[in-house]
């Protein structure tokens, strides 16, 4: 295993009825005025906004207001937010809705503490030394940014998609109540669910060291979302599944399903980061559309990984992995390959039977060779020339994924 360094100072309320406490919380933080933040919609036709106004002023809390954010949350917006915010002096913000709005929070956050464009720090030009600190009632369980260090931010101009982490931003406060992702739209949780399992998968596929217990949350974890989402699929409503998947999605992204392991993969995040920002797409789908070409282009580079995977989440029936420690080519077995393959194959049926792509047609966008090699180009550049701990992938690399994915 890897030393490492585990930060979660998140106070979390979770069940129902948990946004009620929204005034009592954000009273502790003794903040002078909040940004309300949220996109619109069904935190408005659910009455969920007008509850939250109606807790903030019972306990005499000073607020200004801002909506709009879209999936894929638009840096204008964020600039928007951040001048609103400067106006209206305002020293806390309480992000109402899922990843998306937490992100664009998280970005006025950072716009706000610190000196200069934000979008130096989604660049990876500068590092941002403060943030503003930021409370959550959490409306979608997918992007797990209640709890992270991580926001994605998407400049309007060219639609470029960049993410940021930092410990500053972790929230101070997440309300989690379950009931509140029942009128999530089919599409919309499955997206999520995908999320969740992909923010664990890019810690799970690492060449190097792992822990053992590590594995057994992450394998956990997994399990849960594969089983929870097929009953959300065939009864929406059920309390206990959302609330399987809203805990599912807070902690496959505060950083425990990584502890002891040898970094983050990451690869498909970055891949999906630049088809969202060219064709908008919703960001669990285009990862499903992703993943299995992902998954078959670098298995070869993290066979053990990829074993574990098939036989302890996809339950492929195969000997146990422990064996490999008395027999050295344990690896170079044909029954691995085909184990394997099995896994991956049966992750693919998974994405099919709640409706999700498994490739860019079935996402519903068919690139160009030029968009293709543009994609491929912004990635190798996002990431500094190289990405990926399962198999370091380049350009070039990255190009023939895209093109499998077609």
């Amino acid at each position: 295993m890897f030393s490492f360094h585990y930060h979660t100072p998140t106070e979390i309320v979770f069940g129902r009825n948990a946004e009620c406490q929204v005034g009592e919380l954000v009273q502790k933080t003794q903040c002078r005025k909040l940004l309300l933040h949220y996109g619109g919609g069904s935190v408005i036709r659910s009455g969920l906004l007008d509850r939250i106004k109606a807790a903030l002023e019972e306990k005499n809390i000073a607020y200004t207001e801002l909506g709009g954010v879209v999936p894929n949350p638009r840096l204008s917006l964020v600039y928007q937010g951040i001048e609103l915010c400067r106006r209206e002096q305002v020293d806390f913000i309480l992000a109402v809705g899922g990843g998306s709005v937490i992100d664009s929070s998280k970005a006025i956050a950072y716009g706000l503490a610190n000196e200069g464009d934000v979008w130096d720090f989604y660049e990876h030009t500068r590092q941002a030394h403060a943030s503003l600190p930021i409370g959550v009632v959490l409306t979608i369980a997918a992007a797990g940014s209640e709890m992270s260090d991580s926001s994605v931010i998407t400049k309007d101009e060219g639609m470029v998609k960049r993410g940021y982490n930092s410990d500053l931003c972790r929230p101070v406060f997440a309300l989690m109540n379950p009931e509140l992702t029942m009128t999530l739209p089919d599409y919309q949780t499955a997206c999520g669910c995908t999320d969740i399992l992909m923010h664990t998968m890019e810690r799970y596929f690492t060449s190097g060291g792992n822990m053992e217990l590590t594995d057994a949350l992450a394998e956990g974890l997994m399990r849960t979302v594969l089983k929870n989402a097929l009953i959300l699929r065939d009864n929406p409503r059920d309390y206990d599944a959302r609330a399987e998947i809203m805990w599912a999605s807070s902690l496959s992204h505060n950083g425990l399903t990584g502890c002891g392991n040898s970094g983050g993969d990451f690869a498909t995040h970055g891949l999906e980061h630049e088809l969202g920002g060219m064709f908008d797409v919703a960001h669990g789908a285009g990862l499903a559309a992703l993943w299995g070409s992902w998954a078959r282009y670098v298995w070869k580079d993290c066979a053990p990984r990829f074993y574990r995977f098939a036989k302890m989440v996809m339950q492929i029936p195969a000997p146990d992995p422990e064996e490999a420690k008395t027999n050295p080519s344990f690896y170079e077995e044909a029954f691995v390959k085909e184990t394997i393959l099995k896994g991956i194959e049966a992750m693919e049926d998974f994405y099919r039977s709640i409706h999700m792509p498994t490739n860019l047609r079935e996402l519903g966008v068919e690139p160009t060779e030029e968009q293709l090699r543009t994609m491929a180009h912004m990635c190798s550049l996002a990431a500094g020339g190289v990405k990926g701990s399962a198999k370091k992938l380049y350009e070039e690399d990255m190009l023939q994924i895209y093109r499998m994915a077609l």
